[in-house]
Parts: structure tokens; sequence; C-alpha cells
């Protein structure tokens, strides 16, 4: 059986190293059968998946380096065997809180700052516990190639608040009974396995891949 997801994975590739070979070509003809093969790849992505082609058109068109994959920076916050999540307005499902990588930002700074940007709380990073290929854990198809940092943090401070954040809700749930969740930004076997190492000493394993 055909594995969409990795034809999926490969066309996205296949687009990257088709920019990269934009940007560093030798000719303008060069260009031409780039700039083609990217034409080709953007319609065969529609044509597996439920993105538009204008999505899928301006991925990486306005890069002129080494195209790198994107960080999402995640943060599991635990209490008494529940974990925070927030009710994203893109989709209206539930997520740890967390967001793409900010230039300038710590990756620590940057799981501390949408924490605080989506709940309201004030958190205090204890470690790394993850860092994942977005492609290796049964994400929804997605127009970037991803790495998720997923840390573990500890709330020192602040009160839930969603005046002028992105989060529709935010609460604490069992990690038996979570929400529907959004997968695109993480998945209840991801959530599980956080969960588990978090729960080890302070010198834990750091999950990778």
């Amino acid at each position: 059986m055909v594995d969409q997801a990795n034809i999926f994975d490969n066309l996205l590739r296949i687009k990257a190293l088709s920019q990269i070979g934009i940007n560093f070509r030798n000719s303008e003809y060069d260009r031409e059968r780039y700039e083609e093969i990217v034409s080709i790849v953007d319609q065969l992505i529609a044509g597996i998946s439920d993105m538009p082609i204008e999505r899928i058109t301006v991925l990486h068109a306005n890069e002129e380096s080494y195209i790198t994959p994107k960080v999402d920076v995640r943060t599991i916050v635990l209490k008494n065997d529940q974990v925070l999540l927030i009710k994203e307005k893109a989709d209206g499902r539930w997520a740890l809180p967390g967001g793409w990588a900010d230039i300038g930002y710590t990756p620590s700074a940057v799981a501390v700052k949408e924490v605080r940007e989506e709940t309201g709380l004030d958190v205090k990073i204890e470690r790394l516990l993850a860092v994942f290929d977005n492609s290796l854990h049964q994400h929804p198809p997605s127009p970037f190639y991803v790495y998720k940092l997923f840390f573990l943090g500890t709330v020192t401070g602040g009160s839930f608040d969603l005046k002028g954040h992105e989060s529709l809700e935010v609460g604490f749930f069992s990690l038996q009974e979570l929400p529907p969740l959004s997968e695109e930004r993480n998945t209840y076997q991801e959530i599980n396995q956080l969960a588990t190492i978090a729960a080890q000493a302070s010198n834990g394993q750091t999950l990778f891949d």
C-alpha cells in the first residue's frame, strides 16, 4: 500500500530542494527548470492534500537562502496528573501552549513567552523533554517541515487571562480524559510520552527524533 504521508513529505522535500536550486542557480536556464519542478510539485501536493494551491505556492517563495526546518516550541505543565492545555482559535481544538520560535529569543525564553501570552501564567522552565521530527509522529500533513521542542514548565505566578491572546479557553485536564487535540500541534501519544518522562528525576532522558 502506498504511504500517502511519505509521498507528501517527499514532495515537500523536492519543493524545498528545488527552491534552494533557484536561490543558488548558476544561470537563468537553471532558474526556469527549477521553477518548472516547483510548479509540478505544487500541483501534486494540492492533489493529495486539502491545502489550497495558493497556500502551497507561497511556501519558501520569498526565502533567498538555504531552506531549513521551522521550529515549534511547546511547554507541558502538569498539576496533580492534569496537563495545562489551551483551546486554539485556529481550529477550536486543544494544545500545549506554544508556537513558532522567535528570532532573538532562546528556546526556553520562547517557551516562557508563549505560556504567558496564551494562558496568563508565568512558568519556570525545568528542562527539555523532547526534540521531535514532526513527520515521525503521526501529525496531519503540514506545508512546513517542522522540529518540535517540548519543555517541562512549573507555574510560578500569574492567573488565567485570555484578553487579547490567541486562545479561546485554557484549563487543566486529566491525562486520562484529554479533550479533542489540535493534532497539527501535538498528539495524544506525544502528551502521554512527555508526561511519563516528566515524572522522572530531573536528570531523566530527553526523547529525540
